[in-house]
């Protein structure tokens, strides 16, 4: 008998169950095409889709900003010997025109009558890595690095079709920037060790000052900066320490040790933070 009660509840429930699709399907067949309110999301559904397919666009674009700033850090890192500089540094500065001329310029073009704002996080790590690169590349040419302003009129492009001229610019923000000269500590780090492996002791010295010098300015914003800033000053700490320490170690034992051993003395650098990609 309760058989037959149960039956009789599934029977009802699949009866109510095939009704309810079939309304929906009513529904579904009796929309009114040209009714105002089915237009309107379809115009905001091909909005969202072009806003995605240009995100991604952009993504692919930053991963090939990101590999080739890599690349020429390496490449800055090979410098060992006066005479080898001037051909790296050359090669170094073509490289990072044609980055700034072709992927960038890719992505100031697809931020044409865009707000870039939307679009920044789709290729900051690769405007990271970049900065981390040219900085670099400044620093062993003039001692010095420029200001986020002259990145940005890097990128600032001019051009012209037929019947008009467009100026087309891709967003460089501070905050991006000082991401950027944060991770070439790291690259300064490792730079001052390798002088200190060929012989050159003056160097060092006056790779820790100017470290010393962008951790000062670093504590004058971390209190009332985002995490990753307070994130990457750790690291910048941990470069600064690495950095006094092969000083201290020329002061104290360079009289002592030969060169082609002084370098050993230092701290292994394998476990550095400044390797790892943020």
């Amino acid at each position: 008998m309760s058989q037959t009660k149960g039956s009789g509840r599934n029977r009802g429930h699949r009866s109510n169950k095939k009704n309810t699709c079939d309304k929906g399907q009513d529904t579904v067949e009796n929309v009114n095409e040209n009714s105002m309110v089915l237009q309107q999301f379809r115009t905001y559904a091909a909005e969202l889709d072009d806003k995605h397919d240009r995100f991604e666009r952009i993504v692919k674009v930053g991963r090939d900003i990101t590999i080739e700033s890599k690349r020429i850090i390496f490449l800055l890192h090979t410098i060992d010997k006066k005479s080898k500089q001037d051909s790296v540094l050359r090669e170094a500065e073509i490289r990072l025109r044609n980055v700034a001329q072709n992927p960038f310029k890719i992505i100031a073009q697809e931020l044409a009558n865009q707000d870039p704002y939307l679009y920044l996080k789709a290729y900051s790590s690769g405007l990271e890595e970049y900065v981390e690169a040219v900085t670099f590349y400044q620093y062993l040419s003039n001692d010095n690095m420029e200001s986020w302003l002259e990145l940005e009129k890097a990128f600032t492009y001019t051009i012209s079709d037929k019947s008009e001229t467009k100026i087309l610019q891709t967003l460089v923000t501070p905050y991006e920037y000082i991401l950027g000269i944060a991770d070439l500590t790291g690259e300064l780090m490792r730079q001052c060790i390798n002088n200190l492996a060929t012989g050159d002791r003056a160097s060092c010295y006056e790779t820790c000052n100017f470290v010393r010098s962008m951790y000062k300015g670093f504590l004058g914003c971390a209190t009332a900066s985002s995490w990753k800033i307070n994130r990457k000053l750790c690291t910048l700490k941990q470069s600064l320490e690495k950095i006094e320490n092969v000083c201290y170690t020329i002061k104290v034992k360079g009289s002592e040790i030969p060169k082609h051993i002084l370098v050993d003395v230092i701290n292994d650098t394998d476990s550095d933070e400044g390797y790892q990609a943020y």
